[in-house]
């Protein structure tokens, strides 16, 4: 499938290089050549603005050049007619009987129309989710897994090998107290009376109570004397399992599980530790070399840790690799973690992560230029919060509480197809609004019904013409209309956007682009009827391949944002 921006860039490239060698133009360096709809639909379909540009280096009005230029446009069969229109710019129809065409290409191509070769032979990882496993998926890791699920399909689109990957993060404090928070819980089970803490050391919630009582149905009494790593183990295996189901249910699959423990089995933490200490970049102190009164008046006491002098790759301060207690902070495994993805030969490397990982993300990129490695194939999208509404007021929850605002929650309220939109469909950089009486509407209000009714209709036109015994095979969909054009003009721009997407690592383009798609779609539905009884045969036929086709582009697009394409709603 043409990427017509493209194609018709190269068209306006050879026509200005045509003008220079005919003396049309006089000699000067070709600017890149931006191509997009003009801001008028009656102005035809794409527009060169090249003319504007090169006013200054031609010495001549941008009307004159674009006449110029129009003169040495090569012919090409997408291409209808060539138009110029004030102060300079050259336009571009496309040829009816092209677009016509293009129904059969889509058809041919199905599951895989409008795939790119942009990452061909290139190795994508996108790591996403990544949550502790100490409690239920809340509602901001959904939002991050299905950005990051999108991404990668995305990426796939525009033809990337992509990997998608869990960073398990099984390790520190976090997992030490769920482990002892299972432990008080199994005693209770088992009779004895125990002191609950009421701090952040303890998880209350209700999971916690129903893996004791299992526990104690598969072990008894066994473990009443034992630390907290048997129970940091179980509860680590059954979290897991929970958070790898509630994941399948918004069809989030993972290829890699990347277990955090391993970077310590390995020594790899330790060895990154002392090649950053050979750099010069660590050193032993109480303070930081740069303390100010604020760190002098927070130290309270502690002990002597080990820094990373950050602040020499632009951080505001450093930052603690190894605490005073020997433990490793946070960013000593962040960095040997993506110095091994580094590795291992990606080509591009994702991070879906939270606002409050923002300045982490600087550090391990800091870490990784201290190791001397190129960080530039590392690309992070940062997230923001998501709030849950319902009835106009806010839901929240606590995973350390007990209560909780989760992904099951989410998909129990709703259903998997609106988690998937309604999660994608904003700018990751913006805060987003969950509004759960919008995600069940069934009207054209909720996007998701819009949007996945368009697939209906046509699955629902194909049934009706099997009972009739009507086929679209061998159409002439020469007898086509305008009407018809208009959506195959819209379709033809999925390629474009998957291009973006890819590019710029904006999956959510795909939802902006699936509305506009439905609202170009349903009109001509409800205009342009298949199977009524004043439709001569023929143009039957045609309007049923017409609809196909249409049914191809929306099942492509909805799989792109991992959700249904269903045939009754």
């Amino acid at each position: 499938m043409k990427l017509l921006p493209h194609e018709i860039a190269a068209l306006v490239a050879h026509a200005v290089q045509a003008a220079q060698a005919a003396g049309d133009l006089p000699a000067f360096e070709l600017p890149a050549i931006d191509i997009r709809p003009p801001k008028r639909p009656e102005q035809g379909d794409y527009a060169a603005s090249v003319a504007l540009a090169l006013a200054k280096s031609a010495g001549m009005a941008p009307l004159e050049i674009a006449n110029r230029i129009a003169k040495h446009v090569p012919s090409a069969d997408f291409i209808g007619s060539v138009e110029i229109a004030p102060p300079g710019y050259i336009n571009f129809r496309l040829s009816e009987s092209w677009l016509k065409q293009q129904i059969e290409t889509i058809i041919a191509e199905g599951e895989s129309a409008f795939a790119l070769d942009l990452g061909a032979g290139k190795r994508a990882q996108v790591e996403f989710v990544s949550a502790n496993p100490t409690g239920p998926l809340t509602v901001g890791r959904t939002r991050g897994g299905v950005i990051g699920d999108s991404t990668a399909r995305v990426l796939e689109a525009a033809g990337y090998e992509v990997e998608r990957e869990y960073y398990f993060n099984n390790a520190g404090r976090q997992m030490r107290n769920l482990g002892n928070s299972l432990r008080l819980r199994y005693l209770q089970a088992l009779g004895r009376e125990v002191q609950l803490p009421d701090d952040d050391s303890f998880y209350q919630g209700k999971y916690l109570i129903d893996f004791a009582n299992e526990l104690v149905k598969e072990q008894g009494e066994a473990l009443a004397d034992a630390d907290w790593q048997p129970f940091k183990d179980y509860a680590e295996k059954r979290m897991f399992e929970w958070i790898k189901t509630s994941l399948g249910r918004i069809q989030i699959r993972h290829d890699v599980f990347f277990n955090e423990n391993s970077l310590y089995e390995s020594g790899a933490i330790w060895q990154v530790l002392e090649e950053l200490e050979e750099r010069g970049y660590v050193y032993k102190a109480v303070l930081p070399e740069d303390a100010d009164a604020e760190d002098k008046a927070d130290n309270d006491g502690k002990g002597e840790a080990v820094w990373f002098r950050s602040t020499q790759f632009g951080d505001t301060k450093d930052r603690v690799l190894v605490k005073s207690s020997g433990e490793p902070t946070y960013t000593l495994p962040d960095i040997a973690y993506h110095a091994n993805k580094i590795g291992r030969g990606f080509d591009l490397m994702v991070n879906i992560l939270g606002s409050d990982h923002l300045v982490q993300a600087q550090v391990v990129k800091y870490g990784l230029m201290a190791l001397g490695l190129d960080p530039s194939k590392v690309r992070v999208i940062i997230n923001q919060m998501v709030l849950v509404m319902q009835d106009g007021k806010p839901v929240r929850g606590s995973t350390r509480r007990g209560i909780f605002d989760t992904l099951d929650d989410l998909v129990d309220e709703t259903s998997p197809d609106a988690v998937r939109y309604l999660m994608l469909a904003r700018s990751p950089d913006s805060q987003h609004t969950f509004d759960l009486d919008l995600a069940v509407k069934q009207s054209n209000d909720n996007p998701v019904y819009y949007i996945q009714n368009a697939h209906v209709r046509c699955a629902g036109i194909f049934r009706e013409a099997a009972a009739r015994g009507v086929s679209d095979e061998g159409a002439d969909v020469g007898l086509l209309s305008a009407d018809e054009l208009r959506f195959i003009r819209k379709a033809l721009e999925l390629g474009e956007v998957i291009e973006v997407a890819a590019r710029n690592l904006e999956a959510y383009r795909i939802a902006f682009y699936a509305q506009e798609l439905a609202q170009v779609f349903h009109p001509i539905y409800d205009s342009v009827r298949a199977l009524h009884s004043d439709v001569p045969p023929e143009l039957q036929k045609a309007r049923l391949r017409f609809y196909r086709a249409a049914q191809v582009v929306f099942k492509r697009v909805l799989t792109m944002m991992g959700m249904t394409a269903p045939d009754y709603m």
